[in-house]
């Protein structure tokens, strides 16, 4: 699958999430983004026979407080969810920090080859970063407007991620391991 697909079946469901708010209410938007999370795991099930990390924990996080926000009517449920996600996030990379345990690692070593004080650093930057998502959520939800907040979800909240993501390119460039050569390939003779 490629780059593009995988964007959209991440990104879908909150897209469809600030459509539906904006054509309905939270409430409604709230079940809404709950059954294209579902579709969204489910699809990404079917093409892959795997479901990523990060999508299935958000997914999980989408179910419980959209369930929720819907079963008792009340939209402060979905507006802590990604308070409670990102400071979830960052205290087990904390936690990894403090026992040497590095969990960004474990996740991504299949795709960077990187020295340890790399994998260190990019730790604590992400760890900072999610406790930094959270104080912006509690911010926002808690002074804008439901609509403002929803907005803020789909249009800011992932752009300072990619953002983020984008800045952490100099550190990776600087760390990085080189990768050893492919070994030839043996020659068993004649057959």
């Amino acid at each position: 699958m490629n780059q593009f697909s995988k964007l959209a079946l991440e990104a879908g469901p909150l897209i469809i999430f600030f459509v539906a708010n904006a054509t309905t209410n939270l409430i409604t938007a709230t079940a809404i983004f709950v059954a294209a999370t579902l579709a969204s795991l489910a699809l990404s099930w079917a093409l892959l026979r795997k479901v990523p990390v990060m999508p299935l924990v958000g997914g999980v996080f989408v179910v419980v407080f959209g369930g929720l926000t819907v079963f008792l009517g009340d939209d402060l449920f979905i507006k802590i969810k990604p308070t409670i996600v990102n400071l979830l996030f960052a205290t087990i990379l904390f936690v990894g920090l403090a026992t040497g345990r590095l969990f960004i690692k474990l996740v991504l070593e299949s795709a960077l080859a990187m020295s340890e004080a790399g994998w260190r650093a990019l730790t604590w930057r992400w760890a900072i970063f999610f406790v930094v998502l959270a104080i912006i959520n509690e911010a926002v939800w808690r002074n804008f407007s439901s609509d403002t907040w929803v907005a803020f979800k789909v249009w800011g909240m992932m752009p300072l991620t990619i953002v983020f993501s984008a800045a952490q390119i100099p550190l990776l460039m600087r760390h990085q391991l080189p990768t050893p050569p492919a070994a030839p390939a043996q020659d068993d003779g004649p057959t």
